[in-house]
């Protein structure tokens, strides 16, 4: 070869090496520009691992204990106690189970301790042992036992062992078209079962407290469900002569044994004003910790637990995951004190399991196992009944890891750096307060709702936090916080933009110093007087075709409906199609929605919460699209729909 030709080979390879590099330089930017516009979800973090159950075994969990060995316990509201082998599934592998113990009555709660299972019932906790290794219970043993008057509402929960080795039991209040404590006896209290079986009443005023904790400090957190008495779900640290707001267990206060003095419904503040208020009125009325705004987070609050996993969970240790049975998903809460007292906020966490969550407990490997039932109760998940693991792949998400309080805001603390361009600028930040009342009727809708003006927002050198400098902070009210805009260096969004700080104190220290900037404050909500009720007319044909099914399902998304609604499935609410059925004019589903009738709908178990905080005009259009089901839709326009106002 001459060498012109080595010489001109040579220029070409090297040529072509560069522009080699130079298109996989292209190629690789291209990728990393779709990487960063893909929507990362919440699977993209947390894996939900179903575990299988064998045909044949309604597996209705009430209870989950994690043994040692690697083996998992669950009782079953039908009585059952279950040990099922291999329940981490490796490799595809299926487990196996065993009956334990069977002929219970709606074991609501399980733990193991000592080689022994210990098991509430609805009367009475049984000590569950076997004494020959067959994986079958030989022993009932009743550690202690209470009152039934029979009513369906009177379940019991529990236990939860404290350091001491005494354990602690929650109780239903019975359900009489109001919560009633006094048809059987500590009805609607926490108590202790002391070593001999003796019964300590620690706490009252709980309604339906289907889950609660002990935590590292030794401290008795419990959740609660929307009723009487209680406008929204919401998270009570207990402590010994606490009343904790349902009048339904007052009756026993009378008991020598009682730690509160004794009280009736009559000393109950019953006027409809904040809880805050009323608990200036009442001393012994405990305020909650954390409210998880109804159906914004969820609807019926279940289990709680608290992250002990030392990282192998995620960046969460030390915090809260807090379960809701209706909406069949997990949320997460963070505590702090402020002047002696817990408070904090939540925040969205992992939707979609497959039936309503009771139970979690954490796994041998730091992955949590989530028992499910419906129970007839309604849920999100179409399953009646389940058994499945949330597991952390390792991957990092983009949240608030913690809000916290400050004197003049609030400071957010990131799971990642956040782009300071995006976080200092304040049109990313929306912030209001409301508060629901406190009263004797069935929930409450939000009131007193008002924006929170920002002053200014102050980045931290790491850009690991932000302080935000507000006006308008009000005591007792739950400050909704949204980041809609702030970017992490990926120019991602965060998994979920807002939480919820329930604010009882304000805690000491110094003022940040932000430039002045003018503020207002508007009140953002709508009135339930604004509501005509007396109007009949019905929406012209026309504007019944011109309803945008897309818009319309982004305003169900954006205002939590789907949580409980589905269109033509039933859920925890009837199905949409079913409503469409009942021939409401659209202002009868908008004074519907401001002021639920639940007389309208018998059959359903949770009773809808006022919604008065959702737009008008976005109940109205709602409302139209309700109207059109079964009706062949076009091209729409919003825009020119009747709302007959």
């Amino acid at each position: 070869m001459r060498y012109s030709q080595i010489a001109f080979r040579s220029l070409y390879m090297k040529n072509y090496k560069y522009l080699f590099i130079a298109m996989l330089g292209f190629l690789t930017q291209q990728a990393f520009a779709q990487l960063k516009s893909k929507s990362l979800t919440e699977e993209d973090f947390y894996e939900i691992k179903t575990v299988t159950i064998p045909e044949g075994i309604k597996l209705e969990v009430g209870g989950v204990a994690p043994m040692p060995d690697g083996r998992v316990a669950v009782c079953t509201r039908r009585g059952e106690v279950w040990i099922i082998e291999n329940p981490y599934m490796p490799d595809g592998t299926q487990p196996s189970y065993t009956l334990f113990a069977s002929g219970l009555h709606e074991s609501l709660g399980l733990a193991y301790r000592d080689g022994s299972f210990y098991c509430t019932q609805r009367g009475e906790l049984t000590k569950l042992t076997d004494t020959d290794g067959d994986d079958k219970a030989d022993i009932y043993e009743s550690v202690a036992n209470w009152d039934l008057s029979g009513n369906y509402h009177e379940y019991s929960y529990g236990p939860e062992f404290d350091k001491n080795g005494d354990m602690y039991l929650t109780f239903n209040v019975a359900w009489v078209g109001y919560g009633e404590g006094k048809l059987a006896k500590w009805r609607g209290w926490l108590v202790k079962i002391k070593k001999d079986g003796s019964l300590e009443p620690i706490a009252t005023g709980l309604r339906s407290p289907a889950g609660f904790t002990i935590n590292s400090n030794g401290d008795v957190l419990y959740g609660e469900n929307q009723g009487d008495w209680v406008g929204s779900g919401r998270i009570t640290h207990l402590e010994k002569g606490d009343f904790a707001g349902n009048a339904g267990g007052l009756w026993w206060t009378k008991e020598p044994e009682s730690p509160l003095k004794p009280t009736t419904v009559k000393d109950v503040p019953d006027t409809g004003e904040p809880m805050y208020e009323a608990a200036k009125k009442m001393k012994s009325l405990k305020l909650p910790a954390v409210w998880f705004p109804h159906a914004l987070m969820g609807i019926s609050t279940a289990d709680m637990i608290e992250d002990q996993t030392a990282g192998k969970f995620g960046p969460f240790q030390g915090q809260y995951f807090v379960y809701d049975q209706g909406q069949s998903k997990a949320m997460r809460m963070t505590l702090e004190k402020v002047k002696g007292q817990y408070q904090g906020a939540c925040y969205p966490f992992r939707e979609g399991f497959q039936s309503g969550t009771i139970r979690a407990r954490w796994g041998n490997d730091g992955s949590m196992f989530v028992g499910m039932t419906s129970r007839g109760w309604g849920s999100t998940g179409k399953e009646l009944y389940g058994l499945q693991r949330l597991v952390w792949n390792g991957r990092m998400p983009f949240e608030m890891k913690t809000v916290s309080a400050r004197p003049d805001g609030f400071e957010i603390e990131f799971t990642q750096p956040i782009n300071k361009a995006t976080a200092e600028n304040l049109s990313n930040y929306e912030l209001k307060s409301f508060t629901y009342k406190y009263q004797h009727q069935y929930g409450s809708p939000i009131i007193n709702q008002e924006t929170t003006p920002l002053r200014g927002v102050i980045v931290s050198e790491d850009r690991m936090k932000v302080r935000l400098v507000m006006d308008n902070l009000r005591l007792g009210y739950i400050h909704q916080i949204t980041l809609n805009g702030v970017l992490n260096d990926q120019a991602q969004p965060l998994l979920h933009d807002f939480a919820f700080y329930t604010l009882n104190a304000i805690p000491e220290g110094e003022l940040a110093k932000v430039a002045p900037r003018a503020t207002v404050t508007t009140p953002v909500v709508a009135s339930a007087k604004d509501v005509k009720t007396t109007v009949k007319k019905e929406m012209p044909k026309a504007a019944k075709e011109m309803v945008d099914s897309k818009q319309v399902a982004l305003l169900l998304k954006k205002h939590t409906c789907i949580a409980c609604h589905n269109e033509n499935a039933k859920l925890v609410g009837p199905a949409f199609s079913e409503i469409a059925k009942r021939n409401y004019t659209n202002e009868q589903i908008l004074e519907l929605v401001y002021k639920p009738n639940p007389e309208n709908w018998p059959d359903f178990a949770t009773e809808m919460a006022p919604m008065s905080h959702v737009p008008k005009a976005d109940v109205l259009k709602i409302a139209a699209w309700i109207n059109t089901l079964g009706v062949k839709k076009g091209k729409v326009d919003l825009n020119k729909i009747e709302n007959h106002d």
